[in-house]
């Protein structure tokens, strides 16, 4: 008789599915606790989709009352991630399985960088909402970058949340302070007059700009992006002076 158990796995019920981009969507669920840290990833499978796995980090941290939520972002050739930001609707059943830690933030650190690029976002959030609940959170910088000002699609969010968050700076970075002449209607339909102004967010790569103001000798460092960025980031971060083993990294 085989001692090999299948994998623990909780369902939760889709209660919101928010289109923001034409290729990104926010995704609420509600149902079974799920045993995960905040700035882990879990495994989800979803039932248009039978059998297929994809992994997410959420971008809330562990509630017991079930909520979770993840930010889902089309990939070149992802017909999984496209059918999930197109055609999820509430009432769906997601099979949640797996929590692997990803991100676990020193719980003696003061200083603390986060680097986030698309939607490596979601666990960075789910770290600061969870840094929230400390009595002394440390000095935290969120560093949130797009190719232009529509790709930051949490900017409204983030602008209230760092009101909010006395010790918790956002630094919107763009590499190009123009949005694409073709409308998203999704943008469009969304479109907020709360969050950070043009004026407001820096030019230039994540990469440049976060080095640029390193090096980062006393911060514990994380870094949340395409793959392409995230080893770009670390390689210009490792340039300026921060030390390797200040940082930590993931390919959303």
């Amino acid at each position: 008789m085989s001692n090999v158990f299948p994998d623990p796995a909780w369902t939760a019920t889709v209660v919101g599915h928010h289109r923001l981009r034409h290729d990104l969507a926010v995704i609420r669920l509600i149902g079974d606790f799920v045993p995960f840290e905040a700035g882990d990833s879990v495994e989800v499978e979803v039932p248009q989709h039978p059998g297929v796995r994809r992994r997410f980090s959420p971008a809330l941290p562990p509630s017991l009352d079930g909520k979770i939520e993840f930010h889902v972002r089309t990939v070149p050739g992802g017909w999984c991630s496209s059918s999930i930001v197109a055609d999820t609707k509430p009432g769906d059943q997601w099979r949640i399985n797996a929590p692997r830690g990803v991100f676990a933030v020193d719980p003696d650190a003061t200083q603390l960088v986060m680097i986030a690029g698309g939607t490596g976002l979601a666990p960075m959030r789910a770290q600061l909402l969870d840094l929230a609940r400390r009595d002394t959170p440390p000095r935290t910088y969120l560093f949130f970058g797009g190719r232009t000002p529509r790709d930051l699609y949490a900017n409204d969010m983030l602008f209230l949340l760092a009101g909010e968050l006395p010790w918790l700076s956002v630094i919107p970075v763009v590499e190009s302070p123009d949005d694409p002449a073709v409308r998203d209607e999704w943008h469009e339909q969304t479109r907020s007059d709360v969050g950070f102004g043009p004026d407001e967010m820096l030019h230039g790569t994540l990469a440049d700009v976060a080095a640029a103001h390193g090096p980062f000798t006393e911060n514990q460092v994380l870094i949340c992006g395409s793959p392409a960025m995230v080893r770009t980031t670390v390689d210009r971060l490792i340039e300026a002076g921060t030390p390797p083993a200040n940082i930590i990294s993931e390919g959303a």
